[in-house]
């Protein structure tokens, strides 16, 4: 009895040593890296060996042409020494990465870093593990299998959403795997570009669902290093103040929720970081150099992953250069350009061949992106930078949700909470935002 209580008492202590040794030695404001003593190190060694080779593939076979069914029902396999990794429509992520600007040899590099993997502990009420890379740019998150096949029933939409919608706030999903450890249960998990990336600066961050029911988070204490992610109550008596973005902002939100709406989902969140902007990058953000490489940025891209001739990609195109450029730097004190020549761009619709008409600046919501690292997720006010994204969109409203919204309406009469309807949290979500924002 006293050798286990002794024994109890040294893990205890063990525990302990390594937490305070942790928290000391790297003060990663609330991740934590997950080092050799980890209880996630073995796991996550596996990961990188099993991403960077399926990435591989990709990189030796890239796909050319054409997206078909196959493409989307695709699955490979490969086996590793103490376990078997797959990946699910593999040829299609490469091309969304793609779209995205993300060269391969790029994200592999991201995936398989010799630095440590980073585990992050929030303050959800998700059972789920959360990683990012050792550069913080790629989240992994584990999900359950039901959610897996959801996103994957529904990638074709998906794809043809961000398509349409170049500059869409929805989370850019980058691949979806599973990993099967020898006498451990398999583990299906999905990969991210992280919203809040590059982290550096950021001074608060929430998840809003615009609603009242458990929307607030005890805030850490002042001086804290230690992440912790606010809610909806939090937020209050504070703004978004984006001047002339802010029209955007509110258009992207109803394309965006209407198609979330259309997915039948409800309880996503919209994630919501801000960092002051220094005074030299107020300066530089209007500066004559630094339009014409922001619409440079915007025009730039690969073609869209299910289109012969695709419009580039991640969005701007070159015949809304006048109209935007004139928009967003009227709006300043300072007016260092006035035009961009107009030049003309077609698309190439896929099924019919036919030239598409992109001549309406308004049809894809595109905006001037930042001069920044993730500029999709990446909005600059006058003062300050805001990183904004829609992220868990897995919850579909079904049965069991429709009975959780009949409690609740009981529980919490007069109150409101997440369980709702799709077209009433889309509606909901959206004129937060409008409330929220000047």
């Amino acid at each position: 009895m006293e050798s286990q209580d002794t024994s109890t008492s040294r893990r205890t202590a063990a525990k302990r040593k390594f937490l305070w040794r942790v928290r000391q030695k790297w003060k990663l404001l609330g991740l934590f890296e997950i080092d050799r003593d980890h209880e996630f190190y073995e796991f996550t060694c596996m990961l990188k060996e099993g991403l960077t080779s399926a990435v591989q593939v990709s990189i030796d076979n890239p796909h050319m042409g054409i997206l078909s069914d196959p493409d989307f029902g695709a699955v490979l396999t490969q086996i590793h020494k103490g376990f078997e990794m797959k990946t699910f429509a593999a040829p299609v992520f490469a091309k969304f990465r793609s779209m995205l600007g993300m060269n391969e040899m790029e994200y592999q590099q991201s995936l398989s870093s010799e630095g440590f993997y980073l585990q992050f502990i929030s303050n959800s009420k998700s059972k789920a593990n959360f990683f990012l890379t050792n550069d913080k740019r790629i989240f992994l998150k584990t999900q359950e299998k039901r959610e897996i096949k959801f996103l994957l029933s529904n990638l074709r939409s998906y794809i043809q959403h961000m398509e349409k919608y170049p500059h869409s706030l929805l989370v850019k999903f980058l691949g979806v795997h599973s990993i099967k450890i020898a006498h451990r249960q398999k583990k299906y998990f999905i990969i991210m570009q992280s919203v809040f990336y590059p982290d550096e600066r950021i001074v608060a961050r929430y998840d809003i669902k615009g609603c009242q029911v458990s929307r607030w988070t005890e805030p850490a204490p002042e001086g804290s290093n230690v992440i912790v992610v606010l809610k909806d109550l939090n937020f209050e008596g504070s703004t978004i103040s984006l001047d002339q973005q802010r029209s955007w902002l509110i258009r992207q939100m109803t394309v965006d929720t209407e198609y979330l709406k259309s997915l039948n989902v409800l309880d996503y969140s919209l994630l919501v970081a801000h960092q002051p902007l220094h005074l030299d990058e107020r300066r530089q953000s209007w500066s004559f150099a630094n339009i014409i490489l922001r619409t440079k940025k915007s025009m730039t891209g690969s073609a869209s992953p299910s289109a012969l001739v695709g419009s580039p990609a991640p969005g701007l195109l070159e015949e809304d250069a006048t109209v935007l450029v004139a928009e967003m730097v009227s709006g300043t004190n300072e007016t260092h350009i006035k035009e961009i020549p107009e030049v003309t761009v077609t698309a190439r619709d896929s099924s019919s061949g036919s030239e598409l008409d992109l001549a309406d600046p308004t049809a894809q919501n595109r905006r001037l992106l930042p001069n920044f690292r993730n500029s999709l997720h990446v909005i600059d006010g006058a003062q300050s930078r805001y990183f904004v994204g829609i992220i868990d969109i897995f919850t579909v409203y079904g049965f069991r949700k429709k009975l959780e919204h009949l409690w609740k309406s009981i529980r919490y009469r007069g109150q409101s909470f997440s369980t709702v309807s799709p077209d009433k949290y889309a509606k909901r979500l959206c004129q937060w935002v409008d409330d929220h924002t000047v």
